[in-house]
């Protein structure tokens, strides 16, 4: 039962962050029965859960992380059963364009295989019969993954609030900054930019890579460091079918998953020591979006939170043309018209996986998730949530 405090809107549960990590926390909170109210500083979510390719790729993870995007994979596909989020069972399949990726795959199909998650590897042949626009020169073969989901990460976010609205009840208040936690005894108060009041058993502060509002000496001092990602969409094309999430050789060579076959560091030890690619930590994936158009990316920046500014603001067109130029190199369009760019920025952690802090018993602090965010948010929020109920 919520203790009720007087003038203030009470509830079980505070969320901070109206992305895809604080939506999943919201939304096991609901099932479990407890009232969650979920704040989101700006008029709709608008950082990495939405700047990405909604490739949802359990396969690129580590043996610790893969089962909690396994279990992601579950839990989008129960949603969708029950409210189009946009999400589609259409695999995924990692292309290789030499021997030695080729090797990284048949490795990674017996690591994968003996964790009784299923995968296929498959020849160049039947790649090019998947992906007809697939360029025969560069591919040697591939290895699929037929449980991995694509969705809409324009769509998903607004689509899964909605659906936590209305089935569950959830309040959820957009265009609105919280300015402050204080902690007391049994209670959290929280004060939001409109004025308003809140309290709640526990919060969870989910911010993504904004530390403008909350705990900016605690962030000051976190090992936290911000990734920005250039990316880009083509015009639509309705006579050319790309299904599922498309991974090149390039990002073979970069997933974590990878990195447990027995060949990749020696195959990494050979690469070249300096190029376009490697500065910019750029590899290669694609995604047809429900319209037709291609998404295509992306390239790696690094700074830390306190030197965010050296990330800058614009668009970087040799980026965006190394990516195109690997991009052509892979499949053929009939013509490369682009018709949009961006760049996404996500928080990752120096020091772990995730960073986690917990203020005063009651202000959890989860943020950090790095490029893991809408493959494991529904799984890793399932099993955090759990922890810090009980």
């Amino acid at each position: 039962m919520t203790f009720q405090i007087p003038n203030v809107q009470n509830c079980d549960l505070l969320v901070v962050g109206g992305g895809i990590l604080g939506t999943f926390h919201a939304y096991h909170a609901l099932r479990k029965g407890l009232k969650v109210a979920l704040l989101e500083k700006d008029g709709m979510p608008q950082g990495a859960t939405v700047r990405n390719f909604g490739q949802i790729v359990p396969s690129g993870m580590n043996a610790k992380w893969q089962p909690l995007g396994r279990r992601s994979l579950e839990i989008y596909q129960s949603i969708q059963q029950q409210f189009d989020i946009s999400a589609r069972r259409n695999g995924s399949i990692y292309l290789a364009s030499d021997e030695d990726e080729m090797t990284l795959l048949e490795e990674m199909a017996s690591m994968h295989q003996e964790r009784g998650y299923s995968c296929e590897l498959w020849t160049a042949t039947h790649c090019m019969h998947h992906l007809g626009a697939l360029r025969d020169e560069y591919c040697l073969g591939g290895l699929y993954y037929p449980e991995e989901i694509t969705l809409e990460p324009t769509l998903a976010i607004h689509r899964i609030l909605h659906h936590l609205q209305s089935r569950y009840g959830l309040v959820y208040r957009p265009n609105t900054p919280v300015l402050h936690l204080e902690s007391t005894g049994q209670r959290v108060l929280a004060e939001d930019i409109t004025g308003s009041r809140w309290a709640a058993s526990q919060v969870i502060v989910c911010n993504g890579a904004d530390f403008n509002y909350l705990f900016p000496q605690l962030f000051a001092d976190a090992p936290l460091e911000m990734c920005k990602l250039h990316m880009m969409q083509t015009r639509s094309f309705q006579d050319i079918h790309l299904p599922g999430s498309i991974l090149s050789g390039l990002t073979i060579r970069r997933y974590e998953s990878f990195q447990e076959c027995p060949s990749y560091a020696a195959v990494k030890s050979m690469e070249a020591d300096s190029s376009l690619l490697k500065e910019f930590g750029i590899h290669i994936l694609f995604k047809q979006a429900l319209d037709g158009s291609l998404i295509i990316g992306d390239s790696h920046e690094y700074a830390p939170i306190s030197e965010r500014h050296l990330l800058d603001y614009q668009i970087d067109n040799q980026i965006q043309q190394a990516i195109l130029t690997e991009a052509q190199k892979i499949i053929h369009l009939p013509d490369w018209t682009i018709e949009r760019q961006w760049y996404g920025i996500y928080t990752q952690c120096t020091e772990g996986d995730i960073f986690e802090a917990t203020v005063d018993d009651r202000i959890h602090i989860i943020t950090g998730i790095g490029g893991k965010g809408m493959t494991a948010s529904p799984g890793y929020s399932e099993q955090t949530l759990a922890r810090i109920w009980n």
